[in-house]
C-alpha cells in the first residue's frame, strides 16, 4: 500500500479539526437545537435502553469526525490549498454535496421529518466548514 499521500498531513491540525467538529456537536445538539432534535427523536429517546452504550457512541462519533477531518486534510494537501476562505468554500462544498445529501438520501427512505434533515444536514455542513478552515489554515 502506498502511504505517500499521508506524508504531508498535519496530524495535529486533523486532531484539532476533529475535536472542533465534535464539540460543535455538543453545542448543536444541546444548546442550539437540542429541544427540537429530541422532539424529532422522542420515540428513540423514550426507550428503556436509550442511554446504553452512550460512551461508545461518542467515541465512534469522534473517530468518524476525525476521519472526515483527515479526508479534508488530504484534499487540502493534494490540491495545495490554503487560507480560511478556501477552507470555507471546501467545507461548504463537501458539507452540502456529500455530507448533507447523504444524510437526506437515507432520511427520504426512512421518511424522517424535514426538520430533522435540516438539523442534521446543517450540522454536517457547519462541521465540515469548521474542520476545513482549520486544516486549510494550519498547514
Amino acid at each position: 500500500m502506498n502511504t505517500e499521500v499521508f506524508q504531508h498531513i498535519n496530524w495535529l491540525a486533523v486532531l484539532v479539526a476533529g475535536l472542533a467538529y465534535f464539540f460543535l456537536g455538543a453545542l448543536w445538539y444541546t444548546i442550539l437545537f437540542g429541544k427540537k432534535w429530541r422532539s424529532y427523536n422522542s420515540a428513540l429517546m423514550n426507550q428503556a435502553d436509550a442511554k446504553k452504550g452512550a460512551t461508545g457512541i461518542m467515541i465512534l462519533s469522534f473517530v468518524l469526525m476525525f476521519v472526515c477531518a483527515l479526508g479534508l486534510s488530504l484534499i487540502v494537501t493534494r490540491l495545495n490549498l490554503a487560507g480560511w476562505r478556501v477552507g470555507l468554500k471546501l467545507g461548504i462544498l463537501t458539507g452540502v454535496f456529500f455530507g448533507a445529501t447523504a444524510i437526506s438520501i437515507s432520511y427520504v427512505y426512512e421518511k424522517k421529518p424535514l426538520g430533522l434533515h435540516l438539523i442534521n444536514g446543517l450540522y454536517t455542513v457547519a462541521g465540515n466548514i469548521i474542520a476545513a478552515i482549520i486544516v486549510a489554515c494550519w498547514k
